[in-house]
């Protein structure tokens, strides 16, 4: 598994796009699919961070759901953005969501096998 992050509009899953070299590819946005649609191909995961707030929003673990994914598609490449810098929100929801999703990302870079930041669509390897 491959983990790329990055601001809001840096350029990420071009990126992506750019570097793979397998032509068969499919990318969800915000959404993680399953069965044969994906044997075979190149899994990308762009708006990652998205998936987290639809699973917090609807009571489901996103840990649980992303790493049983990971599980089962090994090479995927999951794109997300960095939502924790910037000012505190005052909203409660708000802030769970900034704290688990930047813990959930912490896992994740650990468990990667390379790890990409992209700042104005340079990739910037960080491991």
């Amino acid at each position: 598994m491959k983990l790329v992050i990055g601001g809001f509009a840096q350029g990420k899953l071009d990126y992506v796009l750019e570097q793979i070299k397998h032509e068969d590819y499919m990318v969800l946005d915000g959404k993680l699919g399953c069965g044969e649609a994906l044997s075979g191909k190149q899994v990308i995961v762009d708006h990652l961070h998205r998936l987290i707030r639809e699973c917090l929003e609807s009571g489901i673990d996103p840990e649980e759901k992303i790493f049983d994914f990971v599980e089962k598609h090994p090479g995927c490449i999951l794109i997300s953005d960095e939502i924790g810098n910037g000012i505190v929100p005052v909203d409660g929801f708000e802030r769970e969501y900034r704290e688990r999703t930047g813990r959930l990302l912490i896992k994740l870079a650990a468990s990667a096998q390379e790890v990409v930041r992209v700042i104005c669509g340079i990739g910037q390897k960080i491991k």
